[in-house]
């Protein structure tokens, strides 16, 4: 399939996946996933940063249009979008992704994609959390948030990766 059209697949699935389900996830007040993030994530390394942030900034703005959040998840996955080449750059070390086209979990190790998926939920996290308190006297409350909320994100996105995660087997036919 043609990769821009499986984007367009993957951008609309996640907003609505995130808009009509994960949104009326229940787990507390402090408890806020966000697994609309795996675009950003995905996306190709060899990307132009220029696509990359305009594509971390349409994600984030579709978001607040449903969620009614003006500008918060648009800065918040545009701050990530920017992130991400130094965080791929600091979980890659001395090597470089020669046969990689993006980061999932077919062509990565699973524990190196936890990482990442890691630092991408946490750089998310922070910025949305710290963007949508503004005030340092709620400064225990935004790190109680980003503390319990970054680690129900990662397990969402990885249980999503691995239940789309396609099978070599299948794709070698």
């Amino acid at each position: 399939m043609n990769k821009t059209i499986l984007n367009i697949i993957r951008f609309v699935a996640l907003i609505l996946f995130q808009v009509f389900v994960v949104n009326h996830i229940r787990l507390g007040g402090y408890v806020h996933p966000y697994v609309y993030v795996i675009f950003v994530m995905l996306l190709p390394i060899n990307i132009p940063n220029w696509q990359l942030l305009l594509s971390g900034f349409g994600i984030g703005l579709a978001v607040d249009l449903f969620c009614g959040t003006p500008g918060l998840h648009a800065g918040a996955t545009t701050f990530m979008a920017f992130c991400r080449p130094f965080i791929l750059d600091l979980l890659s070390g001395h090597q470089k992704y020669e046969n990689v086209q993006s980061p999932n979990l077919n062509q990565l190790d699973g524990i190196w994609f936890v990482k990442y998926t890691s630092c991408m939920v946490l750089v998310h996290h922070l910025f949305l959390f710290v963007a949508e308190s503004f005030s340092f006297r709620l400064f225990g409350q935004v790190l109680l948030r980003i503390l319990i909320s970054a680690p129900v994100s990662v397990f969402l996105i990885m249980m999503i990766l691995y239940i789309f995660k396609s099978d070599k087997k299948r794709d070698s036919r």
